[in-house]
């Protein structure tokens, strides 16, 4: 059976007045109607949610990392499960990212060359060599609907000699892994690289483009670079990657962020932040970021956000989550969690209707007035 046997991507509607556009995209576990946002699940479990929960959330795709399951549990256990899906039970959509961003971020003592790299587990400290064909067998055992390539994740700053060494990197990788990808009902997305600057994102992009993916990943974002440079290539990408295939923007997850790369362009979105943040005591709200530890809130007997319909706005009070997270109970976090993903998929699912109905703008100016003068 052909990989488009199992995976088609159309757009339903586009904003007329940004690049924003509503789309569908089928997996062999369901449709991701998109703008999608993806809890990150990287040990196979989205932290403080179990998988019911997530589909009481609506999410139709949670991402999880290659690079984290190789080593632990190791992919020896998964397939004997059956599968990621299996082993978590989780019978929605799955996206493995490849593990580059983490190879370069976590492990120790890595050394790069065009055949892979070679890193020190952050683990045990075990010594381990990931070629673009391994990561490739490593996703095809996990069996997740969709894989990402291996890539070479670059910092900011970055020289551009650096970068342009990273995006030529990157595409041979890619290659390698269209060549060494075999699973027809796993579709398998390259990741544009090339930092903040244009001509290496474009001559990336059209590299990729050149070897027809399913869908494309923007990588070596929201990295500490000014969020105008960052909207300047993602306005650059929605000019120069097919139409007919899905966007992923990678890791990233602020709702300004999120809204600002619907406009342009951009279909899928993962971060860590909503989760992580959440177990902090931080909660997105209609009117911004609010921390619940803070002492004004003992005797407030409001939910989190007035203006929101999730479980635990309906069910509990800015006082009782204070209460958890003062005295450290678990239940805060899976509270303050559970409210932080509702944000994100509503977000999401509210600039779909809007993209459909015409008047995605209103939600792209009502983020920016009340999420424009944070950082990530």
């Amino acid at each position: 059976m052909r990989n488009y046997d199992y995976f088609s991507y159309e757009i339903v509607a586009e904003c007329p007045h940004t690049g924003a556009r509503a789309g569908r995209f089928l997996t062999p576990h369901g449709v991701i109607e998109t703008p999608s946002f993806m809890p990150v699940g990287t040990q196979a479990t989205v932290k403080a949610m179990a998988p019911f929960e997530l589909e009481i959330l609506g999410a139709r795709i949670i991402l999880c990392n290659a690079y984290h399951l190789y080593l632990r549990p190791g992919i020896d256990v998964i397939e004997k499960a059956g599968g990621l899906h299996e082993f978590m039970r989780w019978n929605r959509a799955i996206l493995t990212d490849s593990g580059g961003f983490q190879v370069f971020s976590l492990a120790s003592l890595n050394k790069v060359n065009d055949e892979g790299v070679e890193f020190q587990s952050h683990l045990d400290g075990s010594r381990h060599f990931l070629t673009p064909a391994l990561v490739m067998s490593i996703e095809e055992s996990l069996g997740a609907d969709i894989a990402m390539c291996f890539d070479e994740c670059t910092p900011y700053p970055i020289t551009e000699d650096e970068a342009k060494e990273a995006t030529f990197r990157t595409i041979k990788w890619a290659k390698s892994c269209k060549q060494a990808h075999s699973r027809k009902d796993q579709a398998l997305f390259g990741i544009v690289q090339g930092s903040v600057f244009p001509n290496l994102r474009k001559y990336c992009s059209d590299a990729l483009v050149d070897m027809d993916f399913s869908g494309y990943g923007i990588g070596g974002l929201a990295v500490g670079e000014p969020r105008e440079l960052m909207y300047a290539i993602l306005e650059l990408m929605d000019q120069v990657l097919p139409e007919n295939k899905p966007r992923y923007l990678m890791g990233v997850g602020h709702p300004l962020d999120m809204t600002e790369g619907i406009a342009r362009g951009m279909d899928m979105f993962d971060c860590v932040l909503p989760t992580r943040n959440a177990r902090n005591g931080s909660v997105l709200t209609s009117k911004g970021n609010l921390n619940v530890r803070r002492l004004e809130l003992r005797e407030d007997f409001s939910p989190l956000d007035p203006k929101c319909n999730c479980y635990v706005c309906k069910n509990f009070s800015r006082a009782y989550i204070r209460h958890l997270h003062k005295a450290g109970e678990i239940l805060a976090s899976r509270l303050c969690t559970w409210h932080n993903l509702h944000f994100m998929l509503d977000l999401a699912r509210k600039s779909r209707n809007a993209i459909i109905e015409g008047n995605f703008p209103q939600v792209l100016d009502v983020c920016k007035k009340v999420f424009g003068d944070e950082t990530n």
